[in-house]
């Protein structure tokens, strides 16, 4: 029993540090994912510890405080996601029709045949724009019903995927289908014209997850990331940026990826939201990402209903407001920080170009 305990205490503490080293491997990066599970982990582990081991031997006592480090840091890493956090974004003191956007994410995932439920998503959300991901061509027709109400569209159906689908009532313009790294991972960028006539910049990401397959390192998809947000941050304009980032709100990667765009995580203060995996109640956490710039104030947030996808859909409602700059305070990087995200966006190009080539 107690050199049982001792592996499984000494694997957890293995799995809370190999992540704080500055390595792309994608096993090491998959270790952001569960901080949740490996924290319940350390809680049941330190119990019994505390039953089970003698702390009359060095070795015990090191061992016990080795699991309340990993502990002390999951939960620090997890404290912003919680509601004992202050909230990053103000509530909305109201909400006008004119000045509102909402908008509805949802990963269907591909092979995923279910799309009348999907429509009763929609209907029961009524967003002013829907974003979906890993849409093929069967998804294109199953989805094109809803362009009697959303005329403005923008597609990239894929069968890897990688497909997105972006329809909209609100009239969209610029519209533009970019592929920032490699030429089967799309991204979108428009803008929105909202009722009142301002523009809104949407960005909408779906980069490659870590996995021992196709991405055996996480360095395009941190790239990826980062080049968006170190587009946005130039603009200065109303903007938000969503999709399946394929890492979770709390990594250092998403991170830096919010102190470069200068964006709001409206979840912050307020729960994860986990979006992923809809079909495992034990293995959730949240990889459906909204974020925007300090222009907006929270009108509403919630994770949509299970439908079939192994994603939950995300909706937000948020309104424009006047001198909302004022009241919240935008991340920002530091000098530091600012040289890592050149490298891994430097990375990321060169390993792209590797591949690029090596096709």
């Amino acid at each position: 029993m107690k050199t049982a305990l001792i592996i499984l205490a000494l694997s957890v503490v293995l799995m809370t540090a190999l992540p704080l080293l500055r390595l792309n491997q994608w096993w090491i990066r998959i270790l952001d994912f569960p901080r949740v599970q490996i924290l319940v982990a350390s809680i049941v582990l330190t119990g019994a510890c505390l039953f089970f081991l003698d702390f009359s031997e060095f070795y015990d006592v090191a061992l016990l405080g080795l699991l309340l480090l990993a502990m002390g840091y999951q939960v620090v890493k997890i404290f912003p996601h919680t509601r004992l956090k202050r909230k990053q974004v103000c509530p909305a003191q109201s909400c006008s029709d004119k000045k509102s956007l909402s908008l509805l994410v949802a990963n269907v995932l591909m092979e995923n045949r279910n799309a009348e439920s999907f429509l009763e998503v929609v209907r029961m959300y009524d967003p002013d724009v829907i974003l979906t991901i890993e849409t093929d061509w069967w998804w294109q027709e199953a989805l094109q019903s809803l362009e009697e109400s959303y005329p403005y569209t923008l597609k990239n159906p894929l069968d890897n995927t990688y497909g997105m689908l972006v329809f909209s009532r609100l009239k969209l313009a610029d519209t533009e289908i970019r592929f920032l790294l490699k030429d089967s991972i799309p991204s979108m960028h428009m803008r929105v014209i909202l009722r009142s006539g301002d523009p809104v910049c949407l960005h909408f990401v779906h980069p490659d997850p870590p996995n021992p397959v196709y991405a055996t390192e996480t360095t395009g998809r941190d790239a990826e990331l980062l080049i968006v947000g170190r587009e946005v941050a130039k603009r200065g304009n109303p903007t938000i940026v969503a999709g399946d980032f394929n890492d979770v709100a709390w990594s250092r990667t998403t991170s830096l990826f919010q102190k470069t765009s200068g964006l709001l995580d409206p979840r912050v203060g307020r729960g994860m939201y986990n979006t992923f995996n809809a079909k495992n109640l034990l293995l959730r956490w949240p990889l459906d990402h909204v974020f925007h710039s300090d222009h907006f104030k929270l009108v509403r947030m919630e994770r949509g209903p299970a439908w079939g996808s192994d994603h939950f859909p995300v909706y937000i409602q948020l309104n424009l407001e006047a001198g909302a700059e004022a009241e919240q305070e935008e991340p920002d990087t530091s000098p530091s920080e600012s040289r890592q995200v050149e490298e891994k966006i430097e990375e990321g190009r060169q390993e792209a170009w590797l591949y690029a080539t090596h096709d």
